[in-house]
């Protein structure tokens, strides 16, 4: 019975580690082209529980850019975002699988809410939600994989 016990717990333990890294699915180059504005996502790979990547919108009256990372913190995921280069935004993962990492932070006043899903090899999709005077607002991109 303690045989079984500890493997039970070793299992636990290795899923749980698994559990809190980066999502290494999201690596890469991803774009979106819509009604002529181009938005571009770039993500390093993973490297001891590191990502750093950048976003840059452009086509529009003004381009965006913004700089973001995704840090393994003890137990935890966290989402840090810097649009236009600015302060650093906190988001902590709540909920994270296979093919979908969801981070929030409810006192940040636009976005609450980053979903990234990895839909296929070369499909990612992502969503930013929250409230913005006590409305539901959602902002999605539908990202392909951009090939070198």
């Amino acid at each position: 019975m303690r045989l079984i016990a500890c493997a039970v717990l070793v299992s636990l333990t290795s899923l749980a580690a698994r559990a809190i890294e980066p999502p290494a699915w999201l690596a890469g180059h991803w774009r979106v082209e819509d009604g002529g504005r181009v938005t571009d996502e770039v993500w390093l790979a993973p490297a001891q529980g590191l990502m750093t990547g950048m976003s840059r919108t452009h086509g529009g009256k003004k381009p965006f850019f913004e700089f973001v990372r995704i840090e393994q913190r003890g137990d935890a995921l966290v989402y840090v975002a810097q649009p236009r280069g600015g302060p650093a935004t906190e988001f902590r993962a709540v909920q994270v699988d296979a093919q979908t990492i969801t981070f929030e932070n409810a006192q940040h006043d636009f976005p609450q809410r980053i979903v990234y899903e990895y839909r296929a090899p070369d499909t990612l999709a992502a969503r930013i939600e929250g409230l913005i005077d006590g409305r539901e607002r959602v902002e999605r991109w539908n990202y392909r994989r951009v090939r070198p």
